[in-house]
């Protein structure tokens, strides 16, 4: 019985030495997802794509031979429920090397959090606010361990007013054209509101009192009222897309001639599928160079990683999920520079990100469009890509067969190359 029992108490004492050194030998990472929340339409697709991108990272070897483990978690975009998970994330026993982030509000609470824990965050928010690192800039407090992947809510509106204010012209008006923010009251579509007016003034539009709309599918009818009456010409929606599907819908049963630009998660496939003709001519900008199924050597890895969760191969993936490989292969590379350089904590991974200039993750050519982050400027590009929605007939049936219909199309109308302006950043 001695003997078997200290049997027993060495191989318990094996499996837990096993246990504590399989632990060691992962890298976690917390992963913030809105599967259930008011963003949850353009937030399951891209949470989908970060649990398949690092699923694939693992199955590929890892980072420096060691697994990541995701902790993903539905946080139904609650900023009192993102706080609790960082908590846990940011103890010293439950550490994180880094965190694939979501919202605006949440991202934004927790960046004195991300600065003093130095816990780097790659946020599904792009908020101007978040791109200044050392608080120079005077709008915004320094945001040291904040990163995204794309141009920012500022950037990429001022883009399309710029292309609004051309085809104005273009079309031989007179007089001052008419814009309008929508959206809801709320940090993610406020926050390129005031950068999107100061820019819309400069350039000779009238600008309107905004219009606020929730961020929850509705009957909107009351705001296409508004907008007719206004006269507006041009009119910013900065919701995601299934609220922004119930406003162009009941504008469009009421007859309305507007000119929609939609902030990045305000339009995309499955967008223009449910809001049908209503969503033709939808002016929108796209983060990645090319959509999904898209000639580019590195939608091949896209597609790789997308069995992750569909062996079939036959699931169309929107805009979003694209996006959201590269801002996740951005951090697996941040991490792989961490990890032969001192090892994977924060402010190693955070590190990882200043080494490279003009940056494409590798196997991912043509589809991430170039990336550069510097110790005094996270704007990863000033360059935004304005594509239109196009909707030629009836958009039952399956998305894949309406894409290589040409049902819907994305059609690119221009390249905008902004200035780093100083007084532009941080807002």
């Amino acid at each position: 019985m001695k003997t078997k029992s200290l049997l027993g108490t060495a191989s318990l004492a094996l499996a837990i030495a096993a246990f504590s050194a399989s632990a060691q030998a992962q890298i976690a990472i917390g992963h913030l997802a809105d599967y259930s929340g008011g963003t949850s339409d353009v937030g399951t697709p891209y949470g989908q794509a970060v649990a398949d991108t690092f699923a694939w990272i693992n199955k590929s070897g890892g980072v420096g031979g060691k697994q990541l483990n995701l902790d993903t978690n539905d946080y139904g975009y609650q900023v009192p429920r993102a706080i609790a998970l960082y908590k846990k994330w940011s103890a010293p026993d439950t550490k994180v090397a880094a965190i694939m982030g979501w919202g605006t509000a949440d991202t934004e609470a927790l960046t004195g959090f991300l600065a003093q824990d130095k816990i780097p965050d790659m946020s599904g928010s792009y908020a101007a606010a978040l791109t200044d690192p050392e608080g120079t800039s005077g709008k915004a407090k320094a945001a040291p361990y904040n990163f995204f992947y794309g141009p920012t809510y500022s950037d990429a509106l001022r883009a399309m007013l710029m292309w609004a204010a051309d085809d104005w012209k273009a079309k031989g008006k007179g007089g001052k054209p008419k814009f309008v923010h929508m959206g809801a009251n709320h940090p993610y579509p406020n926050a390129p509101k005031a950068a999107g007016e100061a820019l819309a003034q400069e350039l000779g539009f009238e600008v309107l009192p905004p219009l606020v709309f929730a961020l929850t599918p509705g009957d909107y009818s009351a705001q296409c009222l508004s907008l007719k009456s206004s006269g507006a010409n041009y009119a910013y929606l900065g919701n995601t897309a299934a609220s922004n599907i119930s406003v162009m819908k009941a504008c469009k049963s009421a007859g309305i001639d507007i000119q929609f630009l939609g902030n990045v998660w305000g339009m995309d496939e499955n967008a223009a599928k449910t809001a049908g003709d209503a969503a033709d001519g939808v002016i929108f900008p796209l983060r990645t160079s090319v959509s999904w199924g898209g000639d580019a050597p590195g939608m091949k890895t896209v597609m790789e990683i997308s069995k992750m969760s569909d062996p079939t191969g036959k699931v169309y993936r929107p805009v979003h999920y694209v996006a959201a490989v590269c801002s996740a292969m951005y951090m697996k590379e941040a991490l792989d520079w961490a990890a032969k350089n001192g090892g994977a904590t924060g402010e190693n991974v955070a590190k990882g990100y200043y080494q490279k200039k003009d940056w494409v993750p590798a196997g991912m050519e043509g589809v991430c469009n170039p990336s550069t982050y510097t110790e005094k400027d996270h704007r990863g590009t000033m360059k935004v890509d304005l594509y239109r929605a196009k909707v030629t007939g009836a958009t039952d049936g399956d998305l894949n067969d309406l894409m290589a219909k040409g049902t819907i199309k994305l059609e690119k109308v221009k390249t905008v190359e902004l200035p780093r302006k100083p007084e532009w950043f941080g807002w």
